[in-house]
């Protein structure tokens, strides 16, 4: 059985926003990922932000699945952050060391500010 998850899309400017509600593990990970991949297509001067308020548990899968799409929009000159963290997910990324590399803050507009 697929655990719920559930990822929506909006534009802020000129920046992709994705919020994610639910949670993330081995039965929906490379299903959700594949339809974000889809979705930012060639990453290319890509700005994107996962905005994880309703995220309340991630996998490991699902790390490697965003330091991959940070490091794919990296090489092509585009941006990425994470924000809207809960204390628990945030826990979750600092322990691994995902809040070293990917630009973490705690609003949305936080992030995009900062992108330009």
């Amino acid at each position: 059985m697929e655990t719920l998850i559930e990822v929506n899309k909006k534009d802020l400017n000129d920046v992709s926003v994705f919020e994610f509600s639910g949670e993330l593990d081995e039965t929906n990970a490379d299903k959700t990922f594949k339809s974000i991949y889809d979705d930012i297509w060639d990453f290319k001067d890509k700005k994107i932000i996962f905005n994880l308020s309703g995220l309340t548990y991630l996998n490991s899968k699902s790390i490697w699945y965003i330091a991959d799409v940070f490091s794919n929009i990296e090489d092509n000159n585009g941006k990425m952050a994470i924000s809207n963290c809960n204390d628990s997910v945030f826990d979750i990324l600092e322990l691994v060391g995902i809040t070293t590399i990917i630009n973490t803050v705690k609003t949305e507009e936080e992030a995009a500010e900062q992108m330009k």
